[in-house]
């Protein structure tokens, strides 16, 4: 039992302390504890988390794996004054033979009793408290943007010129390479993988409520600073393989049914949802290969090199292949990319940095429109979120769910 194995951790086998680092969700230190036992746990400091490989591992130095440890030594101690007593220690009373059956102070053999009073801390605040009502409120916020855009998209696609009249705009890119029919179904092929891969990622995350309403709260701002650039400028289509859907003129409900149909469509043109046009000044396409890929290399390790790397070539070809295919100015897809990277490294800047969290004359950040949604989203999280990682579920919890039990009746 786990249990009774925390009365003895100071004879910890390394296994034991394995199983220990299993349980506690903190399995990235399992491969450079491989030959540590109980009592070199007990004996880690936070100068053992400075200096490499552990201070490889994550970004915090330590400090929850020392926490935890130091929480072990309290119930150790505990344990052992436990074992000992029940009551506390047995200490002599003044001189005299220990076998005499004389009772002093109303204590055989001369012994008194005294109350050992072991101070235990209360538990503390979480530095990282899950707060899965706020990420409920960035989802809902992700998805109300999301909606927002796909009406904006059809009614910018009433004020598309034809493009007999307005053919397209010159661009440079289009000057060198020429259209490659394909390319658009590899850029959002690469997009679904990339969205895949960061979906498994988020589920596999210990903190993922902290971490997915920043995903939802950055990408639902970028598609509603779309809606705004796209509204307020509509350009000519790219190119003149572009075939849009007949304009409706006013018919609403028409209107609605094929926003309805392009959200079905998850708005990717390989499922034939998307058939409308001037959905171009931004790139909508670059902001979801681009931010993947950017929370997908924030919250890995980062000794997972190689696994950058691939999620960065799925990146960079679709976003090649935008262009490739000409369904996009190259004017969109550069501010898609501005406009993303920039909001990523100012939230997260500004998360990491306690003293960004107060507003103050010095503090530029506060006055940023949406400063009191972050406030609220982050103002409990203290410090840099660690990549922890741990399964959803415990394999021993769900098969004491599933065992039969059986109650013995008397009759």
């Amino acid at each position: 039992c786990f249990e009774t194995e925390m009365k003895k951790v100071a004879i910890w086998s390394a296994q034991e302390v394995s199983n220990w680092l299993t349980e506690e969700g903190m399995q990235e230190y399992s491969e450079y504890f491989q030959h540590l036992n109980g009592q070199a746990l007990l004996q880690l400091t936070k100068e053992d988390f400075k200096q490499p490989p552990l201070s490889l591992v994550t970004s915090d130095n330590g400090r929850q794996l020392l926490e935890k440890i130091e929480t072990l030594k309290i119930e150790h101690h505990i344990e052992v004054h436990k074992n000992g007593h029940a009551n506390g220690h047995l200490i002599m009373a003044g001189s005299g033979d220990a076998g005499s059956k004389t009772k002093r102070n109303g204590v055989p053999n001369g012994f008194r009793k005294e109350m050992v009073q072991i101070p235990i801390p209360e538990p503390e605040r979480s530095p990282f408290p899950l707060e899965w009502g706020k990420t409920a409120v960035a989802f809902i916020y992700a998805l109300t943007c999301f909606v927002f855009t796909t009406i904006i998209i059809s009614v910018v696609h009433e004020r598309v010129p034809p493009k007999e009249a307005n053919p397209p705009l010159p661009d440079k890119f289009f000057d060198i390479f020429d259209r490659v029919e394909w390319a658009f179904s590899i850029c959002e092929i690469n997009g679904m993988v990339l969205v895949g891969l960061w979906l498994f990622q988020w589920i596999l995350l210990k903190y993922k409520s902290i971490i997915g309403r920043r995903f939802f709260f950055i990408v639902g701002t970028l598609y509603l600073y779309r809606c705004i650039t796209m509204y307020i400028t509509t350009l000519p289509v790219p190119g003149m393989h572009f075939k849009c859907s007949p304009k409706l003129f006013g018919d609403w409900e028409s209107q609605m049914r094929r926003v309805m149909k392009m959200i079905a469509g998850g708005g990717l043109s390989i499922t034939g949802s998307h058939t409308m046009c001037g959905d171009y000044l931004y790139s909508g396409h670059t902001v979801m290969l681009t931010l993947t890929y950017l929370f997908i290399k924030e919250y890995s390790p980062k000794r997972f090199w190689w696994y950058h790397w691939i999620c960065w070539t799925l990146s960079a070809v679709g976003i090649f292949c935008i262009l490739l295919a000409h369904d996009h100015y190259t004017v969109d897809v550069v501010v898609a990319y501005f406009i993303t990277t920039r909001l990523f490294w100012w939230y997260h800047t500004m998360a990491n940095q306690q003293v960004l969290k107060e507003k103050s004359q010095s503090n530029f950040f506060s006055r940023v429109w949406w400063y009191r949604l972050f406030q609220y989203f982050e103002d409990n999280v203290q410090g840099i979120v660690p990549r922890n990682y741990h399964w959803p579920f415990s394999w021993r919890a769900l098969m004491s769910s599933v065992a039969v039990r059986y109650t013995r009746i008397d009759t």
